[in-house]
């Protein structure tokens, strides 16, 4: 089997001697949400930075497509232009006197002509959320909109894998839940999504799979729930267990619950705690989980969906629907965890709405569907189509 990135028996030592990378091999799937978790000075940045070939190891090698990078100008130029890096501090990305120079500026050096270099930016930017904002100055930004430009500038490329140090950092709540709303878009429309961060809530609820790092090495990889599974681990690398879990493992210790798998979000642990008062979990009528594709739907056609099918709750997941949402004059009740959170809105006979578009539907559609099949609830979902 051929990975997308590979390591192996990676160390890497910077100029001052200190060793920040320590033998790591790891292979990583394409089309995978990947989150390398750690303490600060745990070695996930270095990582990162050589899956594009910003540093090279000292030791070992780094591999793409089954193939071990080369180190010469052509070949970084065509490796950086798959694989996508977005650093921590987007200032340190953007330097262009307006955002559509910014963006620009990857396929320009790529020699793309100019129509061809107009027409991925206009992509980049809707993708985004910032049409309209070609022609301002990136330093006049919030910190959320200079960090949706960084990425569009990547984008822009097309690249296979996007990589990502901390990518919520510095951003408030709402602006970080509307970047990895746009990274699991991302994902859906299968690119590899990479990121690095010490905020072990995110990772837990996010990735696909997790890799727990420290001091230069790697401590454990897999789900996250066996990682975040083991809190002696996780105290090991002087990080927290995500609040679910404690929570879990505390409802353990006091005989509350059986110790299994811990929860994998509040949805789980709620059937969890259900289950064990009632010695089952409750089976009352469920309300209906509606679904609109925005992108095929405007704004008075979702105001007559909630008028005529009396939802009570509305969530929005991606750029386009949030805008969409605002567009209509909707206040959205969901701006992160939706579709679970609609779920438990359906458990307590509630109908509600989903706003979403491209890959993201048939990924709400499927995971509401899994979510039935594990817990036996029986959710009616409704695909919504233009009056």
């Amino acid at each position: 089997m051929t990975f997308i990135i590979e390591t192996r028996n990676v160390s890497y030592s910077y100029g001052d001697g200190i060793e920040a990378m320590k033998g790591v091999s790891i292979s990583l799937d394409e089309g995978r949400k990947i989150a390398l978790v750690g303490p600060n000075g745990a070695g996930k940045s270095t990582l990162m930075l050589m899956f594009n070939g910003i540093l090279r190891p000292t030791s070992g090698e780094v591999l793409f497509h089954g193939q071990s990078l080369r180190y010469d100008p052509a070949s970084l130029r065509e490796l950086r232009r798959k694989v996508g890096m977005v650093f921590q501090n987007s200032d340190d990305q953007i330097f262009a006197p307006t955002v559509y120079q910014d963006v620009a500026f990857g396929p320009v050096n790529l020699g793309f002509p100019e129509e061809k270099v107009k027409r991925y930016v206009g992509y980049a930017l809707a993708y985004v959320g910032l049409c309209g904002y070609e022609r301002r100055p990136p330093h006049h930004l919030s910190g959320g909109e200079k960090k949706r430009v960084a990425i569009a500038g990547i984008l822009a490329m097309e690249p296979e894998v996007i990589v990502l140090d901390e990518p919520t950092s510095n951003l408030d709540p709402a602006s970080s839940e509307e970047i990895m709303d746009m990274l699991d878009e991302l994902k859906c429309g299968g690119k590899t999504i990479i990121i690095s961060t010490h905020d072990v809530e995110l990772a837990y609820r996010w990735a696909d799979e997790v890799i727990l790092m420290d001091g230069g090495r790697i401590l454990k990889r897999g789900t996250g729930q066996e990682v975040f599974g083991d809190p002696g681990l996780i105290n090991k690398a002087r990080l927290k267990l995500p609040i679910v879990v404690d929570i879990y493992k505390e409802l353990v210790a006091r005989g509350l619950l059986s110790d299994s798998n811990p929860p994998r979000n509040v949805l789980e642990l709620t059937d969890l705690v259900e289950a064990r008062n009632r010695g089952t979990i409750s089976r009352r009528a469920t309300g209906k989980i509606h679904i609109a594709d925005v992108d095929k739907i405007g704004p008075d056609d979702i105001n007559s969906i909630l008028e005529e099918a009396h939802i009570s709750y509305a969530g929005a997941m991606g750029t386009n629907a949030k805008a969409l949402a605002k567009q209509a004059g909707i206040i959205l009740d969901f701006t992160y965890g939706v579709i679970d959170k609609c779920i438990l809105k359906s458990l307590s006979g509630k109908d509600s709405l989903i706003m979403t578009s491209g890959g993201m539907v048939d990924h709400s559609v499927k995971r509401i569907q899994t979510y039935c099949e594990e817990s036996g609830a029986k959710i009616e979902v409704v695909k919504l189509s233009s009056h």
